[in-house]
């Protein structure tokens, strides 16, 4: 009896195993179609008018990061990953910064005391989502709970100071120059946030087994798209240009990667 009971539970879990991994070609499958849908859409509209595909593209970016801090913040008590926590938190504000970055941009009728805020507004948004998958770290090492309130003040002031520092104070570097380009600054914190951006890649393979494989190859490849885009960023004249499109292709990768990680695995099955 005990030996019936025995093959009959293991051909369920067999049966459950081949269930989920069909799922999973499906939805890889669709995900392949959708990509392909999405991506010869926006370059059509690329075509159209640079500021239409400019405005879709941040849009999906914005619309990630507001999902991964919704479904973050609503299940804070249940997560047990206090990087996936943290990320989540930190992202609402990231998302902020990359909406008004989309609302300043070149051609948009929102800011006209001054075309490219949105240059210093990316450049924001970089450093402080590059710092923050680097500060997301320490809660490893520290073993320390996140405090989601406290997590949500500190960025508070945060995206205050840096908005005012653009908008108010106008304190922040100059990042483009009509007729000339980028500035040095601009093309020096690229790189900087390149090398944060791999100093995190680093202390992901260092805690890597804090990570189920496919999350970790994920937020891998995440990073390694981010670099990419940063350094697609160096090399644009125009706001328009084709370096330009390639970097919020690359931009749109790296998210939609931070979503797999974050909300369809780390949150869903923390």
């Amino acid at each position: 009896m005990n030996s019936v009971q025995t093959t009959y539970h293991s051909g369920r879990i067999e049966n459950n195993t081949m269930i989920q991994h069909q799922s999973r070609r499906e939805s890889s499958y669709v995900s392949i179609v959708l990509a392909i849908v999405v991506l010869v859409g926006l370059y059509l509209s690329s075509l159209y008018h640079y500021l239409l595909f400019h405005n879709l593209a941040e849009l999906f970016s914005i619309i990630v990061a507001g999902g991964i801090f919704m479904i973050g913040w609503n299940s804070r008590r249940y997560i047990q990953n206090p990087y996936f926590l943290f990320i989540a938190i930190a992202y609402l504000f990231i998302g902020g910064l990359d909406l008004l970055h989309t609302l300043a941009y070149k051609g948009m009728p929102v800011f006209q005391d001054y075309d490219y805020y949105a240059n210093q507004l990316w450049i924001a948004a970089r450093y402080m989502e590059s710092l923050t998958l680097l500060v997301a770290y320490t809660f490893f090492s520290t073993k320390k709970p996140v405090k989601p309130f406290i997590v949500f003040g500190v960025y508070t002031l945060l995206f205050i100071a840096l908005v005012g520092s653009i908008f108010y104070w106008k304190i922040f570097p100059i990042c483009f120059i009509e007729g000339q380009g980028l500035t040095p600054f601009k093309k020096i914190s690229e790189y900087i946030i390149s090398a944060i951006l791999l100093l995190d890649i680093w202390l992901l393979y260092k805690y890597r087994q804090r990570f189920e494989q496919q999350v970790f190859q994920w937020l891998v490849w995440s990073l390694l798209l981010t670099i990419l885009s940063e350094l697609a960023f160096t090399f644009y004249i125009s706001n328009y240009g084709f370096s330009n499109l390639i970097g919020h292709y690359l931009k749109m990768f790296s998210f939609y990667l931070i979503y797999k990680a974050i909300i369809e695995t780390g949150i869903t099955r923390p």
